[in-house]
């Protein structure tokens, strides 16, 4: 697959490696194009700008912090277009950090007002765990970690593939709707890393079949 990157950051140095060496194309796109192109350069990869990224990926991911998210999205030109009917990965957190509570509308979720604004197919996933997390092969116990992914079509298809690419387990959490429940879940998380939990911390799942 090729895939776009948003954000020149923690989370895209800890994901594009591991994405990389699963034969992925993978071009970091940034506000700061000079950042993008250092950083994919030492990752061994292409860098330029958010829209560049935008309209290269099969698949976008939206790895930036959580203010800049708006910027980013125009930057790339979502108001013209260019995500209408892409899968995009989010997997950011609106989560404010004074008393660590969800900072959208009512009722809503982060993914949801993405996708409505931008038109893309947009897939929750890779959001309840620090970046440091993402940059080892994500096992705990033996097992890998099982990611929870929100999305309503086949969008969930590829963003699954990547998870497993970083050596996780990918979790069929229902549709977008649900995206607002991992995002409460990852305040819970940002609030125990703000009090001093390894960075390693995270949320593992156990799904046993029936019998």
């Amino acid at each position: 697959m090729k895939i776009g990157v948003l954000g020149a950051g923690r989370m895209a140095e800890a994901l594009v490696p591991h994405w990389q060496q699963a034969g992925h194309e993978v071009l970091i796109g940034g506000r700061t194009v000079p950042k993008a192109i250092a950083l994919a350069e030492r990752l061994g990869g292409r860098g330029g700008g958010l829209r560049e990224a935008a309209e290269f990926g099969d698949v976008v991911v939206l790895a930036v912090l959580y203010r800049g998210i708006q910027a980013t999205l125009d930057e790339a030109g979502a108001e013209d277009g260019t995500l209408a009917g892409k899968a995009l990965l989010d997997c950011n957190n609106p989560v404010e950090t004074e008393r660590f509570t969800l900072d959208t509308r009512a009722g809503s979720s982060l993914a949801e007002e993405v996708a409505a604004s931008t038109g893309a197919r947009v897939v929750k996933a890779l959001n309840l765990a620090h970046a440091e997390v993402w940059k080892q092969r994500a096992h705990y116990h033996g097992r890998p970690l099982v990611v929870p992914i929100a999305g309503d079509d086949a969008a969930k298809e590829p963003v699954a593939r990547l998870v497993r690419d970083v050596g996780a387990e990918p979790l069929d959490a229902g549709g977008l709707e649900q995206a607002r429940h991992l995002e409460a879940m990852a305040a819970v998380i940002i609030r125990l890393l703000f009090a001093g939990a390894d960075e390693l911390s995270a949320f593992q799942f156990e799904v046993a079949a029936r019998s």
